[in-house]
């Protein structure tokens, strides 16, 4: 897979055969919003988010960017959908046994599930991660009972260890999302 590349005044980064992965626009807050108020896309997140949570998210991720240079691109269907969720790399705000570390992470509207837009488009930037940015490694995670997102992080080349599974820091201790399952992605050749 070739991850297309254009860097224009557009913020278009990515482009895939069905997506396009690119900077956030003001335009994307209201569907971001609604996104992540939805109970079965945050049904593995602590809660869902109020609208200033919403934003300031989006805040942090567009400072991402800014920051260095990547980040959790903004996903619309190409001639379908203007906005649909992100997908895309971070650097985690907290330290663990396998940090400092570049993860990828996703989060779709669920209208959108089943459609194979997650793994096209994480594959999309795991190429971005390996060719383009030149990283070794690259992790995600989640909590156990997240088949969907571990059924991703599969079908891209990711795998598990047990012994690398770990208690999520920012979560308080007896919190029922504290236990987390780490997969590993390692550059290939």
């Amino acid at each position: 897979m070739h991850a297309g590349h254009q860097d224009g005044s557009d913020g278009v980064d990515l482009v895939t055969p069905r997506l396009v992965l690119r900077r956030w626009r003001d335009s994307d807050l209201a569907p971001f919003h609604a996104i992540n108020s939805d109970p079965r896309v945050m049904r593995h997140l602590p809660k869902p988010l109020d609208r200033a949570e919403s934003d300031a998210l989006a805040g942090r991720i567009r400072g991402h960017f800014a920051a260095h240079g990547f980040g959790l691109w903004a996903v619309e269907v190409s001639g379908q959908a203007d906005f649909i969720g992100f997908v895309g790399l971070s650097i985690p705000r907290f330290d663990a046994h396998f940090t400092p570390c570049v993860e990828i992470g996703w989060r779709l509207d669920s209208r959108c599930w089943g459609r194979g837009f997650a793994t096209e488009a994480a594959s999309h930037a795991l190429d971005f991660a390996f060719g383009r940015l030149g990283l070794q490694e690259v992790v995600s995670f989640t909590v156990l009972a997240n088949r969907r997102s571990r059924r991703v992080m599969e079908r891209i080349g990711m795998s598990r260890s047990a012994a690398d599974d770990f208690e999520h820091p920012l979560l308080p201790q007896g919190h029922p999302l504290r236990a987390h399952v780490l997969y590993r992605c390692r550059r290939r050749g």
